[in-house]
């Protein structure tokens, strides 16, 4: 089972990124292991989760969210909560 996951950093910018274990991959992210984004746009908290069957599922909606706008984006996450 994999995750896409989204998380809010300390600027209030987005990132979204895929893991089979979001905790796990959240506290990397907070200890500068993660992608580079997250190293100097320093993560606060998950905002979103949605399971996905397989990597590449999980991958393919990644990108999809990726290419929404910002303010889709919330839109997204204000359904999840």
């Amino acid at each position: 089972m994999y995750f896409v996951y989204i998380l809010q950093c300390a600027d209030k910018s987005l990132y979204t990124g895929i893991t089979t274990d979001v905790e796990r991959r959240f506290k990397e992210h907070c200890e500068g292991l993660g992608g580079h984004y997250t190293r100097s746009h320093k993560p606060k908290k998950i905002v979103y989760t949605e399971k996905a069957k397989n990597r590449s599922l999980a991958s393919k909606r990644e990108a999809s969210i990726k290419k929404l706008t910002v303010l889709k984006k919330f839109e997204l996450i204000k359904t999840r909560k």
